[in-house]
This record gives C-alpha cells, structure tokens and sequence, in this order.
C-alpha cells in the first residue's frame, strides 16, 4: 500500500449554506475514519464502504448530540481524493451542518481551503488538470451547452486529444533520432519529407483544437449581445421579448433607458449576455449622457451588437456612420416594429437584416437562429462529442505548443542541424504536458484551484 501523499486531514460543508433538507459535510485524509468514530461512538469497526448508515452525531469534547445523519465511508484510492473519505449528510440550514464541521475540527480535522478536495484528487492522480478545470465548469456553468462540455471533458474528451498530440509531436522527435544518429548518410533512413509532413500534420491538428477557444470561451463566460439604437427604436421591447419578461421599461418617450440593464438567457441552451443600453443621440441631460457613456463602452467590448431602427424608417445619417464603426460580421440591423410598415426596408451594404415584432414574436426565431450561428456556429454541428478549449490558460498552453512547431519547421527549412532544431518539438511536448498538469507549479495550482469554492 502507498504512502499517503498528505499527513492532515480536512473538512468543510460541501453544499450552499441556506434552508434546505439535507447538508452535506466532507472530510478526507488518513484520519477520516477515526475522525468519524469520535463523532459517533456507536461506530464500531469500519462501515461496509460506499454505503450510508444512520448515526447519532456527538460533539467530540461535549458529548454534546448535534444531530442523526448518514454516514458514507470511501475507502481509499476509491474516492474523490484518492484518500479515506467520509461524507456525513445532515439536515439543512446555517447551523447544523456548520455544528457538526466544528465538531469535525474538534476532532482533528483542519478547515479546509477552496478547492482542496479536488487539488488533492489531482495531486493523487485521480483526474489531470483539464479535469479538474471541468469539475469547476459543472459547478460555475449556467447553460446547458457548456455542461455538456464540461461532462465530456471530465470524461477525459480534451485530455485524450491533448495526449494524442503530445504522442504525435513526440513521434516526431523519434524520427529526428535516426537523422542525429546517422548523420553521415547519404541517404537518411527517414526522409526530411517524412519528418516535416509529421510536424506540418501536429500544428494542423493544435490549430484545430485552437479554433474552438473563442466559442469555448463564451461558453463559460456567454456572448455579451448589445442592443443599440436610437431612443425608441424597439431596443427594450426586443430585450424583454428575448428573455420571455418584463425587464425592462417600456415606453414612447425617448431617454426612458439611462442606464445599461444586463440580463443572461441561454438560447438553444447556450449562453448570451444580454444587454439593453441607452438610445444613442445627443442630449444635454447629464445623467442620460452617462448612460450613453456606459452603452459605447459596452458596445466596444460586445460579441455580438443588435442595432435597432424601426421598420419603414430609413436609417439616418448618424445611424449610418454608428453602422460603419461596427463590425458587420458581428452586426445585426434588427428592423423593429415590422407590423407596422408594409413596404420592404433598403438593404444597408455589408450588414445582415431581420424584420421584428417583438410583441407578437414575428421573426424572433429568425432572430435567434442567427444569434446561435454567429456566436457558436463552430461547435453548433457537434456539441456533444467535439473537445472545447474553454479557458484561457489552455489557450495560452496550445498556442505555445503551435509556436514551438512553427519554429522547428522554420528550423528545418533552413538547414538548421537535426540535434539542434529538435529542442523546439520538445518544449512544444512540454507546453502539453503543462496543459494536462503533468508537471505544475504550485502558483499554477494555487490559480486553477482558488477559484473552486470550499467543500469541492
């Protein structure tokens, strides 16, 4: 049996403080066991693993009985951690499960920090970094998209891509290894053609992994949409219309919306930001000037911008120079009030239109279909299977890899000696292995796993 890797033990409440039925209160490490003999007495001997029995909860010093919970011992390395866990459910609410922690602290147990639950099952070998990020994911995720991403990262769907990449790039220093050994031969026993058209083949398949970042990356944090537009061009009834409510005011007098409102809806199970900003004109009142202030500023951040002029109202010349400033990949001329002008609007060059009404909901699924492809179309076809990069730091590994590739294929174009351009391949192996978590310093560990909350 191996050594434990960490000498304490910790504890925490696992779940949301709050009114609930039933609480949760973890704690893992080698004197997990003991721990939960001292808090009920009645134990003895082990309990059958991975099944609940119900035990009288005691304070350790007191005696004192805190509550009747069930008890769940995990053996290890069969648990989360990797070390002998118990987890106690007790009832809910602010106090009880938080007695029963200070009676687990009492007995030995230290509190533990956010996150340490599963930085010790990674630093256990139960899951790698990308995994353990995942874990985060399913607890932070507010959509439906990026849970079904984060499930097929846990199960390893990204690591195993990584892998493969690592191993390929690592075939491709195997190969170099017969040029370095056998430099003297007129005809090397791999062909210089063999050994590019393997690297040419590695940076192919990181930039494809590369190109989910940015969708991978609104996943998590969703598409910030921006509705912009003149005072009382429809821009707060297509914001209500939209999230299915009553957000925002709804009036015929221009200046209603001073400020910025944000909402966050998920559209086909995906994520936007939703945001209502301040009819955009010249006005010397000063607070409505703020909030056109703070509408400029989120339009100069925004994904995705729905610019919004009445139906049968052609655009004025400031709404075209507003149009010019904005990227029209990234615009939609949203045509409001279509029920009330029967004649076709002018096409306005490079920028895509739709007709809406948005309190009958004509031409809103139009709408959203088109919200959908502009924001995630590159992972719309397959979401279930297709690794995501959602995080930056992952970006930021992949990206090093990439560069790396790039200068030994720079390298070898040039002539550059075998025993010499080879480095590169190895650290792009490297910039993969930190990308799984293969080798981590504790300041990466200490960013990845500070964001967890305390009890995972």
């Amino acid at each position: 049996m191996s050594t434990p890797l960490f000498a304490d033990t910790i504890a925490a409440v696992a779940t949301a403080p709050g009114r609930s039925a039933v609480a949760l209160v973890r704690v893992t490490g080698p004197q997990a066991l003991p721990l939960l003999r001292a808090l009920a007495p009645e134990l003895r001997g082990a309990p059958a693993p991975r099944a609940q029995r119900l035990l009288r909860i005691h304070h350790p010093d007191t005696g004192e009985l805190l509550d009747r919970g069930l008890a769940t011992y995990f053996p290890a390395p069969a648990s989360y951690t990797g070390e002998d866990t118990v987890e106690i459910s007790t009832h809910g609410g602010h106090l009880t499960p938080q007695l029963v922690l200070d009676a687990a602290l009492a007995a030995g147990a230290r509190a533990a920090e956010a996150g340490e639950f599963t930085r010790r099952a990674y630093l256990n070998g139960r899951m790698d970094l990308l995994q353990a990020e995942a874990v985060a994911d399913l607890i932070d995720g507010r959509s439906p998209a990026l849970h079904r991403a984060a499930v097929h990262q846990m199960e390893r769907g990204l690591s195993r891509r990584v892998e493969e990449l690592r191993t390929a790039i690592i075939g491709a220093e195997a190969l170099l290894v017969y040029s370095i050994d056998f430099p003297e031969e007129d005809e090397p026993p791999v062909p210089p053609e063999r050994i590019r058209a393997a690297a040419e083949d590695v940076r192919r398949r990181i930039e494809g992994l590369l190109a989910t970042a940015p969708q991978g990356e609104l996943l998590r944090e969703g598409a910030l949409t921006v509705l912009a537009g003149r005072p009382n061009s429809g821009k707060s009834s297509l914001f209500n219309a939209l999230l299915g409510t009553e957000r925002a005011i709804v009036t015929d007098v221009p200046g209603t919306t001073r400020d910025a409102l944000e909402a966050v809806v998920t559209l086909e199970g995906y994520p936007f930001r939703l945001v209502d900003t301040a009819g955009l004109r010249e006005t010397e009142d000063r607070v409505e000037g703020i909030g056109i202030e703070v509408a400029r500023r989120y339009l100069s951040a925004a994904q995705l911008v729905l610019f919004c002029v009445e139906a049968g109202r052609e655009p004025g010349e400031d709404e075209h120079s507003f149009l010019a400033e904005l990227r029209p990949e990234a615009t939609i001329l949203v045509r409001t009030k279509a029920d009330q002008a029967s004649e076709e609007d002018q096409a306005v060059d490079g920028v895509r239109t739709l007709r809406v009404t948005a309190p009958t909901g004509e031409g809103l699924p139009e709408l959203r279909a088109t919200l959908l492809q502009l924001a995630f179309g590159g992972i719309l076809a397959d979401p279930a299977e297709a690794p995501l990069v959602t995080r930056e730091r992952q970006a930021r590994a992949l990206r090093a890899a990439r560069e790396e590739v790039t200068l030994f294929l720079q390298a070898w174009d040039e002539g550059i000696p075998p025993e010499f351009a080879v480095t590169h391949l190895h650290t792009a192996a490297g910039a993969l292995e930190d990308l799984l978590g293969v080798i981590s310093t504790e300041d990466l560990l200490d960013r990845v796993f500070g964001q967890f909350c305390v009890g995972k």
